[in-house]
């Protein structure tokens, strides 16, 4: 169980340094192609051999708009990796696999649902408290 929690722990810990410098190198390629500057990197998630790292990106276009923008991204792969083999102190370099992030588009339907049930329940108790009002001066 400990060995488990020490295994995630050491994960998490790679996730984020990729993630942190690969953040850095695509920086670099945002500034020189601006035809991706508006994609971001939201996380990392490394396989559970830690040999391929998934980069998962969000665009407010959606799934159809990355697609588009995965072809030009795609031609960036192998210097990413050599670039992160470079700054990465590990003995194996994982490989790298473009993806959209549904999980941001995700939470914005859950947080609508939300408002909406908020507000729904808001309009119910106003009715309410009007019933009650007018219920009370019927009495009088």
């Amino acid at each position: 169980m400990i060995d488990t929690k020490v295994r995630e722990l050491k994960r998490a810990q790679k996730e984020a340094l990729i993630r942190k410098e690969f953040s850095k190198l695509f920086l670099n390629i945002k500034l020189e192609d601006p035809e991706l500057s508006d994609l971001y990197i939201n996380r990392v998630k490394l396989s559970s051999d830690k040999s391929v790292a998934s980069i998962f990106f969000y665009i407010d276009g959606g799934q159809n708009v990355f697609n588009e923008k995965l072809r030009k991204l795609i031609l960036y792969k192998p210097s990413l990796r050599k670039a992160l083999s470079r700054l990465i102190e590990s003995r194996y370099t994982p490989q790298i696999v473009f993806k959209y992030d549904k999980a941001l588009e995700k939470q914005l339907e859950i947080e609508k649902l939300l408002d909406k049930v908020t507000k729904e329940t808001h309009d119910i108790e106003q009715e309410d408290s009007e019933t009650q009002v007018e219920s009370s001066e019927e009495k009088k």
